[in-house]
């Protein structure tokens, strides 16, 4: 049995009028930790415990932290989780509710992520939180589901921090006939890492992650994301911070569910009825959720 759940896909009547345009949601922020995270990290827990492994360690801004200390209880199997300062204290907790010790090392991702490198052994798999083709191939099955569910989009509009979740909805829709379907990949500016590398013409690293956005923290997208830029139809939008926590808070009075920034910057784009969207008419918006930010926290990051 999957460690995901299948989720709904409807359409929703505020954001269609705001967009102007059929705007339907997958509702990713519905699985069990609070993300799609789950799908790719439970698939390669699966597939580290089925090989004997007996230790899953993970770097994470948190909801792939999240993601893999859930799956690592379910499989009975201990987890460590390196996050860095930036990982909100909500995030922290919920990485802890879930049975895994936490270490909090580094000001970003990537110097968390070289300690949790470091303590690896041969008896342990390490979890990357976007860069990994079972990631990807687990995030798949979100398209697998949404083509039982609805109608062929004209595209599809998601967020990217670093490139997996945007792997595995590409691999989903080529392994499902939908291959010449567009995304938009949306960023926080401040985070916007696949952007600016499309705008070089080369996968750079940013100098630092300046947007509240921090689950899209990665300063460099993976090279998949990157690659993706010249065998798919892909359109780079970035969004301002501000226009991120508004979506969230928009959203949760229109759906009754709460969301983070990172998954804001999508639904922003579909509210203000962005030039991006103009050639399309059915948009479906991977809502990918995110369990870091409370209620709370988003008002202090809008009123700072």
């Amino acid at each position: 049995m999957p460690l995901h759940i299948e989720t709904p896909l409807v359409t929703s009547r505020p954001l269609t009028l705001a967009a102007g345009r059929q705007v339907t949601l997958k509702l990713e922020a519905l699985q069990p930790p609070g993300s799609f995270k789950i799908r790719g990290m439970g698939a390669a827990c699966e597939w580290h415990a089925s090989r004997g492994k007996r230790r899953f360690i993970s770097s994470s801004g948190g909801n792939a932290g999240i993601a893999a200390a859930y799956a690592g209880r379910e499989l009975g199997i201990p987890v460590t989780v390196v996050v860095p300062e930036t990982t909100t204290a909500h995030a922290r907790e919920l990485i802890r509710q879930q049975d895994a010790e936490l270490i909090v090392h580094g000001k970003a991702w990537h110097e968390a992520n070289a300690l949790a490198m470091s303590l690896l052994t041969e008896h342990d798999a390490f979890l990357h939180p976007f860069d990994d083709p079972l990631l990807w191939t687990g995030h798949a099955t979100m398209i697998d589901e949404a083509v039982r569910q609805g109608d062929r989009p004209d595209a599809v509009l998601l967020s990217v921090g670093g490139g997996g979740l945007m792997a595995g909805v590409v691999e989903g829709l080529r392994r499902n006939g939908w291959g010449d379907v567009p995304v938009i990949a949306v960023e926080t500016i401040g985070a916007d890492s696949l952007a600016q590398a499309a705008q070089a013409g080369e996968r750079i690293a940013l100098d630092a992650i300046t947007s509240i956005a921090t689950s899209l923290g990665a300063k460099q997208v993976c090279e998949q994301a990157f690659s993706l830029l010249q065998s798919h139809p892909v359109r780079c939008v970035t969004v301002t911070d501000q226009a991120a926590l508004a979506a969230c808070e928009r959203f949760l009075n229109d759906h009754r569910i709460l969301v983070e920034p990172a998954c804001g910057a999508s639904l922003a784009l579909a509210y203000a009825n962005a030039p991006a969207l103009a050639d399309f008419q059915n948009v479906m918006v991977i809502v990918c959720g995110g369990a870091t930010a409370t209620v709370d926290q988003l008002r202090a990051w809008r009123a700072s």
